[in-house]
């Protein structure tokens, strides 16, 4: 699908802008997927579209998160080919769900999230002493979160965020370098499957991938230096703007 050079310049635009935002706090998707349905993409081009960009975004925080060591490897080994396999299943799933429902269903999920975000308006604390089997709980929640990112996405680094906190007792910091491991498992097996259907276009994709590398690594760095207040602070922001987008556009119908 061909879009407007014009068009295809402000989602590079969104996608920067939603790399930084994916890297510090999550929900990245927020502001790209709309963008697309937006920009005139049929909704499962869009998905597919989504992920054939913020792959790259992912990608690039990982990189910046690992060499500022703040990837807990270990646990990598396990949570990324559970994401993988999570994303695999979801992404399988919402190809079987008819082009006519995909529409509806897509906003419906886009307004849930949102609210869903709104109602843990805090950062949870970390817990003071982790779970006796760790690697077993980051298991399923990167499956199970995966599953999600590939069946729709947005609001995926928010929710692996809080859960590795919450559940593992990681700093915000920390869950936030964490989350990017399973980000970009579930990322690469999904766009894996809708390349492979055909539901990318990469003609949109590619330049707001460059947008998402550059978003990805400026957000990885700040995240970095500014700790676990920055991520904080974002994290809050984030839910409190996503609220307020998409009731606005719930209210313009």
């Amino acid at each position: 699908m061909t879009l407007p050079a014009s068009t295809v310049g402000w989602l590079a635009l969104a996608a920067l802008a939603a790399g930084a935002v994916d890297a510090v706090a999550g929900g990245g998707g927020l502001i790209t997927l709309p963008s697309l349905l937006a920009a005139g993409l049929p909704p499962g081009v869009a998905l597919g579209t989504n992920k054939g960009q913020s792959v790259f975004g992912s990608g690039a925080a990982l990189v910046r998160f690992a060499r500022a060591g703040l990837v807990d490897r270990r646990m990598a080994r396990v949570t990324f080919p559970s994401g993988l396999a999570g994303s695999l299943v979801g992404a399988g799933l919402v190809l079987l769900v008819p082009p006519s429902a995909l529409r509806p269903l897509v906003l419906v999920l886009l307004v849930t999230v949102a609210v869903v975000l709104a109602l843990r308006p805090a950062a949870p604390a970390p817990r003071a002493v982790p779970r006796r089997r760790p690697a077993a709980v980051a298991a399923v929640i990167a499956a199970v979160i995966g599953a999600y990112d590939g069946f729709f996405g947005p609001g995926t680094g928010t929710f692996l965020i809080f859960a590795f906190t919450l559940f593992l007792g990681a700093r915000l910091q920390e869950a936030s370098a964490d989350a990017k491991v399973v980000n970009f498992a579930s990322n690469l097996a999904a766009v894996a499957l809708f390349a492979s259907r055909g539901t990318v276009a990469w003609g949109v994709a590619l330049p707001m991938a460059a947008g998402q590398f550059a978003g990805g690594t400026l957000g990885a760095h700040l995240a970095v230096r500014g700790g676990d207040r920055l991520v904080r602070w974002a994290v809050l922001l984030v839910v409190a703007a996503l609220v307020v987008k998409l009731g606005g556009d719930l209210v313009r119908g």
